[in-house]
C-alpha cells in the first residue's frame, strides 16, 4: 500500500508490465517523496510522468504540455484540486480526471465527480490500483479520440493538438489550429470566411472583422513554403492537394 498524508513511505513493490502504453500523465501532489515515488513508478510501467507540486506549477504545465490523464491531489498550496479540475473541465480538453487523495467520505467521492473527476482514489493506495485505473481511463478516452487527418503532407491531429509538416513539428497558436482544423476537415475544399468565423471563433465575434485574414496569414507563414493554404478570391480559402490549375500555394492575401 502507498500511505497517505504525514505516513512514511518504506518501499514501493512495481512489476512492471511488457508493453508502451504512450500515456503521459500529470501528478499533482505536494509531498515530493510520494510524488516522485508515484512517477517512478508509473515510468517503470511505461507511462511517462510530470509532477507538479503546487496548484499555479500544475495550470502552467497543462497550458505548455499535453497531457493524456490528470491525478489530482485535492489539499495542494495555490489554486487547490477541485480548482484545477473545474478548469480543466471548462478548458474543454477532456482530459480525464483521476482525484488521489485522503478525503475519503461518500461526501467528498460526491463533491469530486460532481466538480469533473472521471475516477477517485483515496489514500492509503495500492500502486497497481492506480496503473489499472489510469489504464482504464486511458482506453475509455481513446475510443473516443478523433482521427488524426493527413492531406498534402499535413498530419493533424486533434487530440493531441499537435500538427506535422511533411515530418516536421508546426508550433500553432490556439486559434491557427482551431482554422486549420477547419479546412484540413474540409479535405480540400472551399471554407469561406464567414465559415471560419463561425466554427474557430465565439458567438460574440464581430462579424466584419479582419481576424480571419489575419489569422490565416500567420498560419500559412508557419506552415512554411510551398505555401499550403490557397486564397479561393471573393470565396474563401482552402488546403492546396496539388490539384489546383492555378499552381501549388492559389492566391495570397
Amino acid at each position: 500500500m502507498i500511505p497517505g498524508r504525514g505516513s512514511r513511505l518504506h518501499m514501493l513493490a512495481i512489476c512492471p508490465v511488457a508493453y508502451p502504453s504512450g500515456m503521459r500523465v500529470l501528478i499533482v501532489e505536494d509531498e515530493p517523496y510520494l510524488a516522485e515515488a508515484i512517477r517512478d513508478g508509473l515510468r517503470l510501467e511505461a507511462i511517462a510522468a510530470d509532477i507538479a507540486g503546487d496548484g499555479h506549477s500544475a495550470l502552467e504545465m497543462l497550458g505548455v504540455n499535453s497531457y493524456d490523464l490528470a491525478v489530482l491531489d485535492r489539499d495542494v498550496p495555490g489554486p487547490s484540486g477541485d480548482e484545477i479540475a473545474r478548469r480543466i473541465v471548462a478548458s474543454g480538453s477532456g482530459i480525464p480526471i483521476l482525484m488521489l487523495t485522503a478525503a475519503d467520505r461518500i461526501d467528498d467521492k460526491a463533491s469530486g465527480f460532481e466538480l469533473g473527476a472521471d475516477d477517485y482514489l483515496t489514500k492509503p493506495f495500492d500502486f497497481r490500483e492506480l496503473v489499472l485505473r489510469l489504464r482504464a481511463l486511458d482506453r475509455r478516452r481513446a475510443h473516443a479520440r478523433p482521427p488524426v487527418r493527413e492531406i498534402a503532407g499535413l498530419r493533424l491531429d486533434p487530440f493531441r493538438r499537435e500538427v506535422f509538416r511533411d515530418g516536421r513539428y508546426v508550433a500553432l497558436t490556439r486559434k491557427q489550429f482551431a482554422v486549420l482544423e477547419v479546412l484540413v476537415a474540409a479535405e480540400g475544399g472551399v471554407v469561406s470566411a464567414e465559415e471560419l468565423l463561425e466554427r474557430a471563433w465565439d458567438a460574440n465575434a464581430d462579424p466584419f472583422t479582419n481576424a480571419v485574414r489575419i489569422t490565416v496569414s500567420a498560419l500559412r507563414k508557419r506552415l512554411g513554403q510551398p505555401w499550403l493554404i490557397a486564397t479561393v478570391p471573393g470565396v474563401g480559402y482552402r488546403i492546396d492537394t496539388g490539384d489546383d490549375p492555378a499552381g501549388p500555394g492559389g492566391a495570397r492575401d
